[in-house]
């Protein structure tokens, strides 16, 4: 008989699972992959999305909005002349373009694209069909460069994604691995078109759950992947950050509690935010129409307000930008407001920000989340620094500084993401001196809406995760052994045949056994194999042959395990041969037969130890 060992042999290695982590070779060759393919797809997509904005905002109505300070257009105004009825029927022609291509060729690709990838991680094995970058880069150009409100970290993240996960499936990688390229690539693909490629790498690891918990395995190659997406995507575009930011201070302890104030603005517009996307969006499903002409409507829809308010359109990054140095500048009539004219405009913007999205993206349009959430925490930020600058005018309060902050804050509260964030919008904007009220907001702006999120894929925690379900069983196992199986429970009795036992003998010794495993024993005491019951079951109804079969005939080789091994060897062994039961041998003698563990054993026993853990778990707690 055969003993069996993990070391011993290598076709059931392929049944452990695979740490993608200790491979560090490997890992950086295909992270560093991932990297510079997501970074020239970044580069792809910034240009198709300046494009299409150049074409059907700049040269077809004669808008052209400001962007941020830090980045410069592609394609420069062509000094059109503005044509206001134009912003009516533009984004509803973009929606309907975008939606006849998603639809038709990758529905999935609908929406904010971050979702998708987290449901990609969480549900799919890390799989993403080959056509979706594609589809969701022109989508995404053509439904934001038509005046659509979306962000590109969306677009962005899900085409990472998607090649990563082509790498993986080109490579026939392992699902656990696919995974890992998968995050890496939304980690790559965020790094590199927001220039923030530590906060990409620990925003893939972040965002896949609503608790304050990491995918720690994703972090180290979505850093490599990150890395490298950034040094591609800055080799063509800079080095330099998305905004021009002031010289930001943080140095007056009092300023905390006007940023109190802040905190819980944003996570009170956060709330209303996220409802009312999913509000807007359980509307356009229940619509009994084509899908393809939803996204159609939702423009049309954006397009009254963009044609009272364009700031409500595109990305609106210039109100960001122009909140950062105190001012608020509408595009039309370019006039400058201050104080409390400037702080209604802002939350007007902040609230047409909401609809906007909400009905471009909310209807099947393409785009990211995170882009408006930045506008819209951005001009909350700015109107609340004013008022607070109005009312404690001693206190050294920079506008400026409070719509920094309220980015972070904003979009920490509405997709659960505090740290990242508050790496996030220091890496977008080049300041750092305020990570502490931004810490301080992002916090309690995160505790405050918790049970509300942007992305409805994210799971609790790590322990709602499907693959981590399986490796904390499988640890579970691992760290027990049979002889503790053997110890602590009422093990089977072995029943033992004569090599030369009749067939009849055998069916009679069946019936009375409760087991379906019975060792065939030679004259000399050797241990021949094993009768399967599940055999004599097919065998019972042959005739005639009680006289002529004996246990020597259909005895079947069988592999024993000894009192060391673990569970989880066991139950391997059991899963990969077809076994139900297994023959127990003494350690220094394979063909010695002490006992036969069943699958219902190791069952039993795996129940009984998650018990004695909780319970020693709430005994720890109280």
């Amino acid at each position: 008989m055969k003993r069996f060992k993990f070391n011993q042999f290598h076709r059931y290695s392929q049944f452990l699972p695979t740490d993608a982590v200790k491979d560090v070779g490997r890992l950086l060759i295909l992270s560093g992959l991932v990297g510079v393919v997501a970074g020239l797809g970044a580069i792809a997509f910034y240009y198709l999305l300046d494009l299409s904005k150049y074409f059907f905002l700049g040269t077809l109505a004669g808008y052209t909005p400001s962007g941020p300070g830090g980045e410069a257009p592609i394609f420069h105004s062509t000094g059109a002349e503005f044509h206001r009825w134009l912003l009516l029927v533009i984004p509803g022609l973009g929606g309907l373009i975008s939606g006849i291509i998603v639809f038709h060729f990758a529905p999935e690709a609908e929406g904010h694209g971050t979702d998708a990838a987290i449901d990609s991680f969480h549900h799919k094995s890390g799989k993403v069909r080959a056509r979706v970058p594609f589809i969701k880069a022109i989508s995404s150009a053509i439904t934001i460069g038509t005046g659509g409100s979306g962000g590109r970290e969306g677009p962005i993240a899900q085409i990472g994604a998607g090649f990563g996960s082509i790498l993986g499936g080109w490579l026939h990688l392992p699902p656990w691995e696919r995974r890992i390229l998968t995050a890496a690539g939304m980690a790559a693909g965020i790094g590199a078109i927001f220039h923030a490629p530590l906060a990409g790498a620990l925003f893939a690891a972040e965002v896949l759950y609503r608790d304050m918990d990491l995918e720690y395995e994703v972090i180290i190659p979505a850093v490599i992947a990150s890395i490298v997406a950034y040094s591609v995507f800055s080799v063509h575009h800079g080095f330099g950050h998305l905004f021009a930011t002031p010289n930001f201070v943080f140095k007056n302890p009092a300023q905390l509690f006007p940023y109190l104030i802040l905190a819980v603005v944003v996570a009170a517009g956060s709330i209303f935010y996220v409802k009312t996307f999913y509000a807007v969006q359980g509307f356009f499903h229940r619509m009994k129409i084509p899908n393809h002409f939803k996204p159609a409507i939702g423009g049309l829809i954006v397009g009254v307000m963009g044609f009272f308010l364009p700031e409500v359109l595109a990305t609106g990054y210039g109100i960001v930008q122009s909140a950062f140095n105190g001012e608020v500048r509408l595009w039309i009539p370019g006039e400058v407001f201050t104080a409390w004219t400037a702080v209604g405009i802002l939350v007007v913007i902040a609230v047409g920000k909401i609809f906007s999205t909400a009905f471009s993206i909310g209807s099947g349009g393409s785009g990211g989340v995170f882009g408006p959430a930045v506008v819209i925490g951005g001009a909350f930020g700015g109107a609340t620094g004013i008022m607070a600058q109005q009312v404690f005018p001693n206190m050294g309060i920079q506008p400026g500084a409070f719509a920094m902050v309220g980015m972070a804050g904003f979009f920490a509260a509405a997709a659960n993401t505090p740290i990242s964030t508050i790496i996030m919008v220091s890496e977008m904007t080049g300041n750092y001196h305020l990570l502490v009220p931004s810490m301080w907001v992002c916090i309690i702006a995160y505790m405050l809406s918790r049970k509300h999120t942007i992305y409805k894929n994210q799971l609790a925690s790590r322990f709602d995760a499907p693959i981590h379900m399986g490796n904390m069983m499988s640890s579970v196992l691992k760290k027990m052994t049979v002889g503790d199986v053997l110890d602590d429970g009422n093990p089977s009795p072995v029943m033992f045949v004569r090599e030369d036992m009749p067939f009849k003998e055998l069916i009679e010794k069946f019936s009375q056994a409760e087991t379906q495993t019975f060792p065939v024993i030679s004259k000399d005491g050797r241990l021949l194999g094993v009768v399967d019951g599940r055999l004599l079951r097919t065998m019972v109804t042959e005739m005639n042959i009680d006289s002529v079969v004996l246990a020597a005939d259909i005895a079947e080789p069988s592999f024993t395990v000894s009192r060391k091994e673990s569970l989880f060897f066991a139950i391997q062994l059991m899963v990969t041969e077809r076994f139900t039961e297994l023959l127990v041998a003494e350690e220094d003698d394979d063909e010695k037969i002490i006992a036969i563990i069943t699958r219902n054993d190791i069952i039993t026993a795996y129940n009984q130890e998650i018990i004695q853990d909780l319970e020693i778990s709430n005994k720890a707690g109280d």
